[in-house]
C-alpha cells in the first residue's frame, strides 16, 4: 500500500510541476513595444507589436518585396499624434492611425491608414491617407528583434526610424 500511494504522490507531484512550468512559458513571441517623442510640446507615439528573426530572414522569408506589411505583428500598428505633421511630405492631421509599409526592393512606402483598431493583416488600401517614401540604409549588424523608433532631430522635427534584419528605413518628421 505505501508503494502504490508513494507512486500516486509521485504522480501527482511530476504533474503539479509540468503544469506550473507550462504556465511559466516565456513571453509572447511578438512582445508590445512602443516608441514616442514630445517635439514642439507635442507628443507622438507609435505601439506596435515586436516580432524577432527566430533563424529566419525577412525579407525573402517571412515577407517578399511588393507585399504591404503590418511593420511589426499582431494588431496594426498605431500612431497617435497630438499636432498635425507632415510626414516625408505628407501632410497628416493631428490624430489616431496605422502604418504599414509597402516592401519595395528600391525604396519601402511608409503607409499611413486611417483605419484604426484592426488586426495588422486587415488592410484596407481605401483608407490609406497617403505613402511616402523611406529612406533606405543597411544597420552596421544585422537587427533580431524588428525596432521603431522616434528620435528628436532638434526643432520642429523628429525621424521616423524602422530597423529589422539587414533593413534600416526612416523619415523625417516635422511638427506644424
Amino acid at each position: 500500500m505505501r508503494t502504490r500511494t508513494a507512486i500516486l504522490v509521485g504522480t501527482l507531484v511530476l504533474a503539479a510541476i509540468t503544469a506550473y512550468a507550462q504556465g511559466q512559458k516565456k513571453g509572447p513571441l511578438s512582445p508590445k513595444a512602443d516608441t514616442s517623442v514630445t517635439v514642439g510640446g507635442k507628443k507622438i507615439s507609435i505601439a506596435y507589436s515586436a516580432p524577432s528573426l527566430r533563424g529566419r530572414t525577412f525579407i525573402p522569408g517571412i515577407h517578399q518585396f511588393g507585399q504591404v506589411w503590418r511593420a511589426g505583428a499582431n494588431n496594426a500598428t498605431a500612431l497617435h499624434t497630438d499636432a498635425d505633421l507632415d510626414i516625408g511630405g505628407l501632410a497628416v492631421p493631428k490624430g489616431d492611425y496605422t502604418l504599414y509599409v509597402l516592401l519595395d526592393q528600391s525604396a519601402w512606402k511608409l503607409i499611413v491608414n486611417k483605419q484604426t483598431g484592426q488586426w495588422g493583416t486587415e488592410y484596407d488600401q481605401g483608407q490609406d491617407l497617403g505613402r511616402v517614401t523611406m529612406k533606405m540604409t543597411t544597420p552596421s549588424a544585422p537587427v533580431e528583434t524588428f525596432k521603431i523608433t522616434l528620435i528628436a532631430a532638434g526643432g520642429n522635427k523628429a525621424e521616423l526610424s524602422m530597423e529589422w534584419d539587414k533593413y534600416h528605413a526612416s523619415v523625417p518628421v516635422t511638427v506644424k
